[in-house]
């Protein structure tokens, strides 16, 4: 059943999305998917082998600049559905105002300061001081224009499939964001000689701040006219009285199936993030490689899970989002058993496991956020309100929180198991056997157990395609106008 006829009629927004705004709206996840992913794969083996920082205190920073982040995401979610601006809508004014600094703080996380006359400890805690700052800053722009973009899925359209096909166009810029950002680092990792790991990270972040800038501000202009044929509709249908924030996150959390959605995307993105902060360790450390193969393995997966998004989109219109998820999440956990037992010179079988693994991230990706437009259409059917931002800044700060305690668990493990952090300007040291170890935990059983509650929790989600099409119908009911 086709939901989006249950709408009080309007041109623009009754019309089937073009594929221009497809790819506008695809383009405004390009900005944060890469440098999120740089951060992701880089940023705790830059902390340790370029900056010099102990492992324990280099996940310390990151868990901090999230626990900030636990405090502005909801508080901005609810600050862009308060937003009001005849010119851009409610979401647009923020991706506008916060694109050049977002991509300004991003850039000043991978300068190493030099802190003249300090060593040992003290510059330690000086370099701890300055990232934990410039961390914090770089989250809040990074919430800025993340979450009022992710609430606009639901404002584009309202149909069950145009939904999940919208987030494939976004998903697919988001891993090839993901992409291009590898392959930018490989091509900087092969032109800057190791010794200069500091130039490498520098260089590497100056490119990818200017594209993530630039793709935002497309996707501000690319969206803007169904943006604002959203918001004059959602005007003329909202007739009750803004709720107070508290009563609002009382209500999200009194969501069941929001509940549902929230633990599976919060142990997808588990997964995907202490698997992604821990293989630049596994490829060099454990396979024995060099830091130049980090990057055509990162491709692998996430250059499967870019192909696999389209065939995950059609297959999720035939059989559902909850069995294209169980599909995927078989292959990704096979290939994490793998890993665990992959030895030096086994690199065939070390590309195969990524690919097998790229075709479970592209699920983690697309399915947990094709169920958050479901999610709020009932909680417009119950409140009368709706309220996409509160939602989605409780998932964008998931995600954030995810990264955040998988970098933090990783560096405090590698810490633990007596890993040995690089001197600037030395050759990286040689890892004993407990790191190792760790390293291997990390990569196999500590994901594998994430993405298995993952699987129980989706077998029990309630919102199928046909109790979507109901909500739609008595949604249309109730917002039908008066003859």
């Amino acid at each position: 059943m086709d939901s989006s006829r249950h709408r009080p009629p309007h041109p623009e927004l009754d019309r089937p999305l073009s594929v221009w705004t497809k790819l506008a709206f695809g383009a405004g996840d390009l900005g944060p998917a890469i440098t999120a992913n740089i951060i992701i794969f880089f940023q705790l083996i830059f902390f340790t082998n370029v900056a010099g920082i102990p492992a324990g205190l280099a996940g310390s920073i990151l868990l901090i600049s999230k626990i900030w982040d636990a405090v502005n995401d909801p508080i901005v979610g609810v600050l862009t559905d308060k937003t009001s601006s005849k010119r851009w809508g409610r979401r647009l004014p923020w991706m506008f105002y916060g694109a050049l600094p977002f991509g300004l703080f991003f850039f000043l996380l991978w300068i190493v300061p030099g802190f003249k006359g300090l060593d040992g400890a003290a510059k330690g805690w000086w370099l701890f001081t300055y990232y934990v700052i410039i961390g914090a800053i770089s989250q809040v722009f990074y919430t800025v224009v993340n979450l009022p973009y992710t609430a606009m899925t639901p404002e584009l359209t309202q149909d069950f499939d145009e939904r999940t096909q919208l987030n494939s166009f976004r998903f697919a810029f988001s891993i090839g964001g993901s992409i291009l950002s590898l392959i930018v680092a490989q091509i900087v990792f092969q032109l800057i000689p190791e010794s200069q790991r500091d130039v490498q990270y520098l260089i590497l972040a100056a490119i990818c701040a200017v594209v993530s800038v630039l793709s935002i501000y497309w996707c501000v202009f690319g969206t803007r006219k169904r943006a604002l044929a959203f918001e004059k509709r959602r005007i003329e249908t909202t007739s009750a009285a803004p709720l107070p924030l508290l009563r609002q996150f009382k209500i999200a959390f009194s969501n069941g199936p929001f509940l549902y959605v929230i633990g599976i995307y919060l142990c997808s993105w588990l997964g995907v993030q202490v698997t992604a902060s821990i293989i630049p360790y596994f490829v060099i450390d454990c396979m024995k490689l060099k830091q130049t193969d980090v990057p055509p393995v990162l491709i692998g997966v996430q250059g499967t899970a870019l192909l696999m998004l389209f065939v995950w989109s059609r297959l999720s219109q035939r059989y559902g989002k909850r069995a294209v998820y169980f599909m995927g999440m078989g292959s990704w956990i096979v290939a994490q058993f793998g890993l665990f037992f992959l030895q030096p010179g086994q690199v065939g079988l070390m590309y195969v496991l990524a690919i097998m693994a790229g075709i479970g991230v592209s699920t983690a990706y697309l399915v947990p956020w094709s169920m958050i437009p479901d999610v709020i259409d009932l909680d417009e059917l119950r409140t009368g309100q709706r309220r996409e931002g509160i939602f989605y800044g409780f998932m964008v700060l998931l995600q954030k929180f995810g990264l955040a305690l998988g970098l933090f668990l990783v560096g405090i493990a590698l810490e633990a198991s007596g890993f040995l952090e690089a001197v600037a300007g030395a050759p990286l040291p040689t890892q004993p056997d407990s790191a190792l170890a760790a390293i291997r935990f990390a990569i196999g059983p500590i994901p594998t157990f994430c993405l298995l509650v993952g699987l129980v929790l989706t077998y029990f989600y309630p919102i199928g395609r046909e109790q979507h099409a109901e909500i739609m119908l008595k949604l249309g009911e109730r917002n039908r106008p008066s003859p």
